[in-house]
């Protein structure tokens, strides 16, 4: 049995925004409070990146038309005595897909922890 991090993006859709960073902030303040709502507060949120297809450098991963917005979220959370990566996601999404209902969720990295870290 071992650790494991997994990190997710989410799809979260804003409605009545006018710019970037308002969106990002509504976003990353609701998922927040839904998922402690669900006594959920070990699960990290942090808006995503995305990389610019002309220039390679990271953006934040936000997308505004209409003045309505899709953010990317970054959700990162730590699964104890998984029996495999594939275990490790399938709790992971267990975990904050049942807090986050309607919310496409995607795994994007999964990366084995020492116990020391974890502790």
């Amino acid at each position: 049995m071992s650790n494991y991090l997994v990190a997710m993006e989410a799809a979260w859709l804003v409605r009545d925004v006018e710019d970037v960073d308002d969106a990002i902030g509504v976003a990353v303040s609701e998922a927040g409070k839904r998922l402690n709502d669900q006594d959920k507060e070990y699960v990290e949120v942090e808006v995503g990146v995305t990389p610019c297809p002309a220039c390679g450098e990271p953006f934040d991963s936000a997308f505004i038309a209409a003045d309505t917005a899709l953010v990317g979220l970054l959700l990162e959370i730590e699964v104890f005595n998984a029996d495999g990566e594939n275990h490790a996601t399938r709790i992971a999404k267990s975990e904050v897909g049942g807090a986050l209902r309607d919310v496409p969720l995607s795994v994007i990295e999964v990366i084995e922890t020492d116990d020391e870290e974890a502790a």
